[in-house]
């Protein structure tokens, strides 16, 4: 009977610590998982639910810590032809970490690789040991959803869409933070990426369902863990973002109501919340046993950067029964509001006070219209009576020569009749 796909799928999750026993105490305690040997590998142990086993570990061995590998989870999302996804995706800019190999007893096939911007990922063909996937909302103890913080979340997704086939979702403006990107395959979602606002390299972080977010991080810091983020309120639940006792990073979900939670490290900030999209999907077909429980104990040899796994906390919150925006981008969402308000505040009051400019300027120059009107009508009026006032001149000259004229005359005419005489 043929295997159903797997392609684009998160299929399994692994952890390379150096601490192994430490570990296998750790986790269950925290996320309520069983720890068990790999029936294959003395060298690996498994990581299981009640539906059966979902992620595994193995020592980071001297050699890798040697070069500055950290202890740290990778993802290995689902590929049917292993050998043609990693020769596509090194076409489309990624980078070979670890070769297509097979692993022993019909368990897999699986390769590491980077992606163009540099975060770690797996990629993994599950053998007939292949266990089925749980239905419905994620239970406690499983993957509820994967994120990817990188430098260019738009290039991200195009080489992601283009190997995998996934489909862009949904894209939440998240104000300043940035553009969140959801992600998904035929009308289901699976994860989302975004831009990285910190210093923290590209990488991939999974998120995984708990009762209680806030329980799990008391627990989580009793054990030696140190709380990177929350537990603090997303829509539909609570996250929480940790290291665990070794430095790996890793985060938790609840899809409870944040009332049900006690003590809260972090109050929520005030402001509307983006809504929520709908569920994730519940995870694919997940390997009875690990991609590297091949019984000769070899592994990877790439790994994420310290700073990757030392991640400041800007990653984002898983999808229980909903997606949901990064933490960092949730808080600017709730913080979208306000700063809009603001701006149309101040927009209104510049514009206001371009009003009160233009009443002030209208004023004016209706002032320098009026005046100018009363400066002509008097101009006008000067230049009426200094027209008359040269009429009346022109006149006077004119009578004052006619009656010199009329005095020359009869003084001459005396003259005569007194010569005649």
């Amino acid at each position: 009977m043929a295997q159903p796909s797997v392609q684009g799928s998160f299929v399994w999750q692994e952890l390379m610590t150096g601490d192994t026993a430490a570990a296998g105490s750790f986790y269950p305690r925290v996320l309520g998982w069983r720890s068990q040997n790999s029936p294959h590998s003395s060298a690996y142990t498994l990581f299981a639910t009640g539906s059966g086993p979902i992620a595994g570990m193995m020592r980071l061995s001297d050699e890798l810590r040697q070069k500055g590998v950290p202890p740290h989870w990778l993802p290995y999302i689902g590929a049917d032809d292993v050998d043609a996804t990693v020769a596509s995706a090194e076409r489309f800019g990624a980078k070979v970490q670890h070769a297509p190999s097979d692993i022993e007893n019909n368990v897999g096939r699986f390769a590491v690789l980077t992606d163009p911007q540099g975060a770690a990922f797996g990629v993994y063909r599950p053998g007939q040991a292949a266990s089925g996937p749980p239905r419905g909302a994620p239970a406690p103890g499983q993957y509820s959803w994967h994120e990817l913080a990188t430098s260019d979340a738009e290039a991200a997704f195009e080489f992601y869409s283009t190997l995998f086939g996934w489909q862009a979702m949904q894209r939440m403006d998240m104000g300043a933070a940035g553009t969140y990107l959801i992600f998904g395959r035929d009308g289901q979602q699976r994860g989302g990426m975004y831009k990285l606002t910190r210093a923290a390299g590209p990488h991939w972080l999974s998120y995984i369902e708990v009762a209680s977010a806030d329980a799990a991080a008391t627990a989580a810091r009793e054990a030696g863990a140190k709380v990177l983020n929350g537990p603090m309120d997303v829509p539909g639940g609570r996250i929480v973002q940790l290291t665990d006792p070794a430095g790996a990073l890793f985060a938790v979900h609840s899809s409870a109501k944040a009332a049900a939670h006690p003590s809260p490290e972090k109050k929520p900030e005030a402001g509307a919340r983006p809504a929520a999209p709908k569920r994730a999907e519940a995870e694919a077909p997940r390997p009875s046993s690990p991609p590297s429980g091949r019984g000769d104990g070899s592994k990877v040899t790439s790994a994420p950067s310290a700073a990757q796994t030392r991640s400041s906390g800007t990653g984002g919150a898983p999808a229980g029964a909903s997606a949901r925006p990064p933490s960092t981008a949730a808080r600017a969402a709730k913080k979208a509001p306000a700063k809009k308000a603001a701006a149309k505040k101040k927009a209104a009051k510049k514009a206001a006070k371009k009003s009160g400019r233009a009443k002030a300027a209208g004023k004016k120059s209706a002032g320098r219209r009026a005046a100018s009107k009363r400066g002509g009508r008097a101009r006008g009026a000067a230049k009426k009576k200094s027209s008359a006032a040269r009429r009346s001149a022109k006149f006077a000259r004119r009578a004052g020569a006619r009656k010199a004229a009329r005095k020359s005359g009869a003084k001459s005419a005396r003259r005569g009749r007194k010569g005649r005489r």
